[in-house]
């Protein structure tokens, strides 16, 4: 179902993982800059009209890592996942730290959104079928209208990519892209 309206006082733009650390990788079938470009147009448009911008990071459970950590500290030559991106950072109302996919899961995310009267959050970030189906999940469950920004979102490879797009998500969320999304904030 297209995406023709979203209303900016119910709203929200959930940013997943969009860490220096994450988007050094390479990811598939959007480029990781390609991915920032279009999440940095989403945060000023929703800034623009004053709905609310959530940044998601994740951090390992202490004594554990997420199951790419070494791999990311590897290629990056520094901190595994790193914080936010600068071009992000000032453009963030909220920030949630969580432990492992999902960002609603022992996290703050469901009461801030609730505490801003969010119905619909517009997902957007990496990688496509992890945090960001993890996320959109159990949005889906806690009753929000998910939506998901397709060419801002990208995966590992582009087949996982397209498999949550074409198969996962349109049992939980509508799939738009950045620009339709920007014009439906109106």
């Amino acid at each position: 179902m297209p995406v023709s309206s979203l209303d900016p006082a119910s709203t929200a733009l959930v940013l997943v993982d969009l860490q220096r650390g994450v988007v050094s990788r390479d990811v598939g079938p959007h480029p990781a800059d390609t991915v920032l470009e279009n999440a940095v147009q989403l945060a000023e448009a929703f800034r623009a009209v004053s709905a609310p911008v959530v940044l998601v990071r994740v951090e390992a459970r202490e004594g554990t890592a997420p199951p790419t950590d070494a791999d990311v500290q590897r290629r990056a030559g520094g901190p595994a996942l790193g914080e936010v991106v600068d071009e992000l950072r000032p453009l963030g109302d909220v920030l949630v730290v969580k432990r492992g996919w999902d960002a609603f899961h022992e996290t703050d995310l469901d009461a801030e959104l609730r505490k801003r009267s969010v119905e619909t959050v517009l997902l957007a970030g990496l990688a496509t079928n992890m945090g960001i189906e993890s996320t959109a999940r159990s949005a889906y469950e806690h009753g929000y209208a998910v939506v998901v920004a397709e060419d801002a979102t990208s995966s590992v490879d582009a087949v996982m990519h397209e498999f949550a797009v074409a198969r996962v998500f349109p049992l939980i969320a509508r799939v738009t892209t950045t620009v339709a999304a920007i014009a439906a904030l109106g």
